[in-house]
């Protein structure tokens, strides 16, 4: 008999308690490579990359390889990512894919292969998603996820203030486009009891203009340090969801290094906030 895997939302609980709800993106663009004095080539970016993760591994729940930093290095990044993964699962940790994908038919289906299959050498535990061609585009991938105990987050209220429009927006039922989103997400939850799909709202914005509180699922909330989001802010803002928040960190982690301790040291920081 074939035993099922294990949910997501449950490795994901599980790492949180022991280690504190904290994601650190892994955003290798070439500013941070001369900052850790390395060269802007797919050697540099191995060394950046794995470095972080070598420091801090042990200390983080999560890790969000921002997957166009890697394939601008084209197949000697992606080849650099796939050691990246592996090292992040070695550490004990979960990796989210930042991919940001979103089509229809066999085109996300290709994706949802790529990034959330067993024997995908790319596969990591869970995908960032973009629903805006509509959230049914998805099925693939949550299909998928669902299949082999993985998660999926769905953009629907982003940390960048181009988002507002669009986010913001009244559908035709008079709901902002990003609370659909959220409704539609946990809809999905309810149907297969399995939490597997997260929303990303973004950890700027003092009013979120939608309510995330009936969610299941987990909320990756990216913006904290450089883009102006705290840990303080996340509590407020989100309310009776806080429970269920990832905030996310990149840049004010990244620049503490190459120095390990470092990073250590700012990782910690962020844990005790």
């Amino acid at each position: 008999m074939t035993t099922a895997p294990t949910p997501f939302r449950h490795r994901l609980d599980r790492i949180t308690t022991l280690r504190g709800a904290l994601c650190v993106g892994i955003d290798p663009h070439p500013p941070l490579l001369a900052q850790w004095r390395l060269t802007d080539d797919a050697d540099g970016l191995e060394r950046f990359a794995r470095g972080l993760v070598e420091a801090i591994g042990g200390r983080v729940a999560v890790f969000k390889p921002q997957v166009a930093f890697f394939e601008s290095y084209g197949s000697a990044g992606l080849a650099v990512l796939e050691r990246v993964l592996a090292d992040i699962r070695d550490a004990g940790a979960l990796a989210i894919a930042d991919a940001k994908r979103g089509d229809i038919g066999s085109t996300m289906a290709g994706y949802a292969r790529a990034w959330l299959s067993d024997d995908s050498p790319l596969c990591a535990d869970a995908m960032t998603l973009s629903p805006f061609l509509g959230f049914e585009s998805l099925r693939p991938a949550l299909d998928l996820a669902a299949s082999s105990g993985r998660g999926v987050y769905v953009l629907a209220r982003t940390s960048n203030p181009e988002g507002h429009g669009v986010q913001l927006s009244a559908d035709a039922d008079g709901r902002p486009v990003s609370q659909r989103i959220i409704d539609e997400a946990q809809q999905e939850n309810e149907r297969t009891g399995l939490d597997h799909v997260g929303l990303v709202i973004g950890a700027t914005h003092s009013d979120l203009g939608c309510d995330p509180g009936r969610v299941s699922g987990s909320i990756l909330a990216p913006g904290i340090g450089a883009q102006g989001g705290t840990m303080e802010g996340v509590r407020a803002a989100f309310g009776a969801a806080v429970a269920r928040v990832l905030p996310s960190v990149s840049r004010d982690v990244l620049s503490a290094g190459p120095d390990a301790s470092a990073l250590r040291d700012r990782v910690d920081r962020l844990l005790a906030s």
